[in-house]
């Protein structure tokens, strides 16, 4: 299938391809079902955010189960995507978005009947395998029937999806906790309906033409991959607290990482059908967004993660005020994603809003570098409206950016590789920025409450993530103070980490973007070709071929 473009010129090219156009409402209706399922698995997530504060204090856990509770679901995230990707190839794609998401919903529901910490991590790394089907599936599906020239529009209804979500989340799970007759464990259940409704929309409403390829899946590869980045983040969440960074376990498990990481690269080079097809990294563009993939994924899970902490926490905010407070990133990121994505598709350019979008984050995270207990709501507001606007402006052109410049024949893949790329910078920047912080708070409350000449006994158990209301007022200053400060390094590391993806960006050329979603004669032409034959056309993308061989009338956007 194919899709129109602002000119018409898909009902050119599909005549030459002998593919069905779609117009913009049949897109539409195609992708509610997506969006819908979009909808079920963000609103969940972020339903969680605000929670975790009140889910931690009543099931006993520490500020280490406070990370991994969000770094695992990162983790099976990461590790199924490519996985998604590949059996793509080999089951309709349809089938695969719907068992994303009952994948999903048992996690859920797992997650509400949890008894303790364990419990729930486990629930939540089942809501990860969905979570990365349909974070997979939706990139791969859209590349199928949208062209590149017009995904950008279509990206933005994503990123639009995705702040709405965010916006609902925090507040609906705040109410939710506040709300005495409910009670934390109906963050988990209040997906089901819509789940339900994504299923029966996705049923009626997405139709296909399933393209099979003789594929297997590398799952000793995939087995490889996580043990080692598992290995790793083990390493990150306990070095420091139950061993010193600088110890025989942190040897055995850092050298254990990287041995299995290397034996991942070695089973990746030779299996035939490998998760992350290294041949893609030959491009400069599929490599520079890698590498920014995992920058910016990093900072932006952490601030998603350890904002909602500060607020609680730190300025004392109830759950539901916690996630009103939060509306200018979130405002930021839905706006930018709906501007940015009809500018793509109306010029064709991309790169000024990916380099633009980089350092909106930057400066955004900058400010938040400076909060601390006290700090003006208006400075917030502000570092939290430029880092929703980064986010709007990267997350989804990114993988525009790699959609455009593979061939057809490996859109899965490389689509699953970015979104693989992202989520392991985000599992590794949960759980550093979460070791950091743990250190942080322990070092501060332990110096703050010996000048105080108080037992460190008074803010509760060791490690454990305190409630500052229970506590006495001299401890509870102490406790606030101590979590803005190792807040605020979190959001200056993350500063760090999203300016070298901003450099990254800086070094990715521009290529016109296809107008086409087939290629000539079925067969794609080499992506390091179509991008040196389009290089001294990039500054004038509206006028230049996306694709040699496409009609003259298909040409013209």
């Amino acid at each position: 299938m194919s899709t129109t473009t602002a000119d018409g010129d898909a009902a050119a090219s599909s005549a030459t391809s002998g593919v069905t156009p779609m117009s913009h409402r049949q897109i539409l209706e195609a992708m509610s079902g997506l969006l819908l399922g979009m909808f079920v698995a963000m609103l969940s997530s972020t339903v969680v955010t605000n929670a975790l504060p009140k889910i931690i204090t009543t099931l006993h856990g520490t500020e280490s189960g406070y990370t991994w509770i969000v770094a695992v679901t990162l983790l099976t995230m990461t590790a199924t995507t490519p996985v998604w990707g590949k059996l793509s190839d080999l089951i309709s794609p349809k089938l695969l978005v719907q068992l994303s998401i009952v994948v999903y919903v048992a996690g859920s529901a797992i997650a509400g009947l949890s008894e303790n910490v364990g419990m729930l991590i486990g629930a939540r790394a089942i809501q990860g395998v969905g979570v990365g089907g349909l974070m997979a599936l939706v990139q791969i599906i859209m590349a199928r029937i949208v062209s590149p020239r017009e995904r950008g529009r279509y990206s933005g209804y994503i990123g639009a999806v995705f702040a709405t979500a965010t916006v609902l989340g925090p507040i609906v799970g705040g109410v939710i906790v506040d709300t005495s007759w409910l009670g934390w464990r109906w963050c988990f259940y209040i997906g089901v309906p819509f789940a339900v409704a994504a299923l029966v929309v996705l049923q009626k409403t997405l139709k296909l033409d399933q393209v099979k390829r003789d594929v297997t899946i590398d799952y000793l590869g995939a087995s490889l991959i996580v043990a080692g980045v598992s290995l790793l983040l083990i390493w990150v969440s306990l070095a420091g607290t139950s061993f010193a960074w600088l110890s025989l376990p942190s040897a055995l498990m850092v050298l254990g990482g990287v041995v299995v990481l290397a034996l991942a690269l070695v089973v990746e080079r030779r299996a035939s059908e490998p998760i992350i097809p290294l041949g893609l990294f030959r491009d400069s563009t599929v490599a520079l967004s890698a590498v920014a993939s995992i920058f910016i994924g990093a900072a932006l899970y952490g601030v998603t993660v350890f904002l909602s902490q500060y607020f609680q926490l730190s300025r004392l905010q109830s759950p539901t005020i916690a996630g009103l407070a939060t509306m200018p990133m979130v405002m930021g990121m839905f706006l930018t994603s709906l501007i940015v994505g009809k500018l793509i598709s109306r010029t064709g350019l991309w790169r000024r809003y990916l380099v633009g979008g980089s350092i909106s984050l930057v400066a955004g995270l900058l400010i938040l570098g400076t909060l601390g207990a006290h700090t003006s709501y208006l400075v917030l507001a502000a570092g939290m409206l430029l880092t929703g606007s980064g986010m709007g402006a990267t997350m989804q052109n990114l993988v525009l950016a790699v959609q455009n410049t593979v061939p057809m024949r490996e859109i899965g893949a490389a689509s699953a590789a970015i979104s693989f790329i992202r989520t392991l910078g985000g599992a590794i920047g949960v759980s550093a920025l979460g070791a950091v912080l743990a250190g942080q708070v322990k070092s501060n409350v332990t110096s703050g409450l010996d000048r105080l000449g108080v037992s460190a006994s008074s803010a509760g158990d060791s490690g454990a993530v305190p409630d500052p209301a229970a506590l006495p007022a001299p401890v509870a200053h102490v406790v606030r103070g101590a979590y803005a400060t190792g807040i605020s390094w979190v959001f200056l590391i993350s500063a760090v980490a999203a300016a070298l993806g901003a450099v990254a960006i800086w070094f990715i050329r521009e290529v016109p973007l296809r107008t086409t979603i087939s290629d000539e004669a079925g067969e794609p032409e080499s992506p390091l070709q179509v991008a040196s034959e389009s290089v001294a056309a990039a500054e004038g993308v509206a006028e230049a071929p996306a694709y040699r061989g496409v009609p003259a009338i298909a040409r013209q956007a």
